[in-house]
């Protein structure tokens, strides 16, 4: 048959000693080629920045890259993943492993060697992109969330490979956040916030994925709202689990789910919360970060404003000269913000792809630790 004299062909060719050198070539290359240094960022949210509480280390996604910044040292690692984007990623708690998700078809939630930047988990059973990824605060358990299309949540026990809870949502989830005590996590999304209740002795006897109880949080008049980040309390907070809203909502909710409290950030839009033990910070549109007391919160302070939109980086002789005092200068929105307790800094992407790092040890005097201006948009010629 024709067809089995093209195939012959093809594979004499791959067999070719042309064909070989071109491969050992390839791989002669790679061995001597090394990443140095990535210039860009796609986190889009919350969900594509993360903080190892220990190191400081700042992890993001540039494509199917992770990059593992220090801004101390403004040093970069990586970890070169697939051939998939990362939608997702998170630290463990003790900072040596990183969960990524994917995008696209039958993507995979991977586990990485921090140090060693090589995989040591492949998680597969969504069949669309994964919108969020968490550990357990007890480092046992790895929580995945599938995109709008997928709309699974799965529990996995991530050394073992398998997944030992697992439900259905019915919106689409932006953020997920455990509780300090790894009992339960917290999902929130379009007119969305509920809370899952892991039973820890059924998950581990089942031979098969037990169905996860979710309880919808108690929200009143706010629950036709669209929430975007949820972290939940730690130390003295350690009852209460926040959300924030794109309409620019702060809300509280208590044990019972019950809605405690709730403060207007006053912004045109919210995207993102981080927490340390006593404070919240809040990413809002126009470049604003507004800080409040996870106690009761009371407004503290507002955070500087990174670079306005249209700066000319490559004029500016002086940093200071980033820093405009335009009455009618815009800026771009805080879509993403973590804390690192170590430090004391709070690490920012704004949505023309920068990213700043803050000193807010003292929020009277916050100081830039490291700045970093990417293209805001795709680069379609080298």
């Amino acid at each position: 048959m024709p067809g089995d004299g093209f195939t012959s062909r093809i594979r004499n060719l791959l067999r070719s000693p042309a064909s070989r050198q071109r491969k050992d070539k390839r791989e002669s290359l790679s061995s001597k080629v090394t990443l140095e240094k990535v210039l860009g960022i796609t986190a889009s949210g919350k969900c594509g920045l993360a903080c190892d509480p220990r190191s400081g280390l700042v992890a993001y996604p540039a494509g199917c890259v992770v990059v593992l910044l220090n801004p101390k040292k403004n040093r970069q690692n990586h970890i070169i993943t697939s051939r998939k984007s990362i939608t997702a990623l998170s630290f463990s708690p003790d900072g040596k492993y990183l969960v990524t998700g994917e995008s696209g078809h039958l993507p995979a939630v991977r586990v990485w060697d921090v140090a060693e930047r090589r995989q040591v988990a492949e998680l597969q059973r969504h069949k669309y992109g994964v919108s969020c990824v968490a550990f357990s605060p007890n480092g046992k358990y790895i929580v995945s969330v599938g995109n709008q299309h997928d709309m699974i949540v799965s529990v996995w026990a991530w050394k073992k490979d398998v997944v030992v809870a697992a439900n259905k949502v019915s919106s689409k989830v932006t953020s997920v956040s455990f509780s300090e005590d790894s009992s339960y996590f917290v999902t929130v999304g379009n007119r969305h916030v509920k809370f899952w209740y892991l039973d820890h002795s059924k998950a581990s006897k089942a031979s098969v994925p037990v169905p996860l109880l979710g309880r919808s949080g108690l929200l009143g008049e706010l629950r036709n709202n669209f929430f975007c980040d949820v972290a939940c309390g730690r130390g003295s907070t350690s009852d209460s689990t926040f959300c924030i809203s794109s309409s620019g909502l702060l809300c509280e909710l208590n044990s019972k789910r019950m809605l405690e409290k709730w403060v207007d950030l006053r912004t045109g839009t919210a995207h993102s919360l981080s927490l340390s033990e006593d404070t919240i910070f809040c990413g809002c549109a126009d470049g604003t970060v507004h800080v409040f007391k996870a106690a009761n919160l009371q407004f503290v302070c507002t955070l500087p404003r990174p670079h306005p939109l249209g700066s000319d980086v490559a004029a500016v002789t002086e940093a200071s000269h980033l820093f405009s005092t335009k009455m009618d200068a815009r800026y771009p929105d805080a879509i993403a913000v973590t804390f690192d307790p170590a430090s004391h800094w709070l690490s920012c992407v704004y949505n023309d792809h920068s990213l700043y790092v803050w000193d807010v040890k003292d929020v009277n005097r916050v100081g830039k630790v490291h700045s970093a201006l990417f293209h805001a948009s795709c680069v379609w010629d080298p």
